[in-house]
């Protein structure tokens, strides 16, 4: 029932970003389901038997979460009981696999996953480096509260060096020679960067745990983000293209900027049972180590 806690989780935060909350009561008023059932469902004590009342809370949360139509056949498969743990365990996997988080929900739940292991290893392709300072607060806050305690740490980080002319964020109208949003883009980045790397280095002098950062420098503007974790995970987002309009330094801007935080985030995650998944991990890890060994440079906060 992991998929179906992970569309919990995904509704509930696109409820809370408008100011709404996901309660069971909610949903239950929305689609007949006593509030006992929901909470078995939610908590994965008691699979679904009844499809129909199952697939009609699947949708409600869908449409609350903002995502595409959901795969009625993969939901279908968790509610028909299967005789061997072994196929049951894929059909949850696969289903899992099927869906796609919110970036900012996706990448806080895996980074805090990936943390608890002892052996911790994230390689990170950003454009300003804001969801994985956010994302790595959490794991920080639980290691401070004894709930995990990794014995190393091993970040890499991928972003755009200050001295190319970035794709986005730029002005509609030819920049100026003095660009204040190239400006403003490399506080920001420069800013993340540094909170990541003193949040994360301050754990080696509080707990002992040994710690290495680095970041380099790529010569052109990612279109997407990838973040790889622990060798097992990748987590893919684009960057969407918008145009709206800026104000720097009291002066407005018309300007196009791309984020990752009103698109999706697909999961991949290597296995057996997922050999497509497998491939993308490996290939993936392949492309990072090349950018980082061959075109990236040293990364200036200067």
């Amino acid at each position: 029932m992991q998929a179906f806690t992970d569309l919990w989780d995904a509704a509930r935060a696109r409820l809370a970003a408008e100011g709404s909350s996901l309660t069971l009561v909610r949903v239950q008023r929305e689609t007949g389901v006593p509030v006992a059932t929901l909470s078995d469902w939610r908590t994965g004590n008691h699979a679904p038997r009844d499809a129909d009342r199952f697939l009609d809370v699947v949708r409600l949360l869908t449409r609350w979460a903002e995502l595409p139509p959901p795969n009625v056949r993969q939901w279908i498969q968790l509610v028909e009981k299967n005789g061997e743990t072994r196929a049951a365990k894929g059909t949850s996997a696969a289903t899992a696999d099927i869906l796609w988080l919110p970036s900012m929900v996706g990448l806080g739940d895996r980074i805090s996953e990936g943390f608890s292991a002892g052996q911790v290893e994230v390689d990170a392709l950003c454009v300003t480096g804001q969801a994985l300072a956010l994302a790595v607060a959490r794991p920080i806050q639980d290691i401070h509260a004894g709930r995990i305690r990794p014995e190393s740490i091993n970040v890499r980080v991928l972003m755009p060096s200050r001295d190319i002319s970035l794709a986005f964020p730029v002005p509609v109208e030819a920049p100026e020679s003095d660009d204040p949003l190239h400006t403003r883009w490399l506080i920001q980045r420069n800013t993340n960067a540094n909170s990541l790397r003193t949040a994360l280095l301050s754990l080696h002098r509080s707990h002992g745990i040994d710690v290495q950062v680095s970041f380099r420098a790529v010569p052109f503007t990612p279109m997407a983000e990838l973040y790889l974790i622990n060798g097992a995970e990748a987590l893919f987002a684009y960057c969407m293209v918008s145009r709206f309009e800026e104000t720097i330094d009291d002066t407005p801007h018309d300007v196009f900027d791309a984020t990752t935080d009103a698109s999706l985030q697909r999961r991949f995650n290597s296995g057996e049972a997922a050999a497509n998944d497998t491939v993308f991990v490996e290939q993936s890890h392949l492309w990072f180590n090349s950018i980082w060994e061959t075109v990236s440079a040293d990364l200036s906060f200067y």
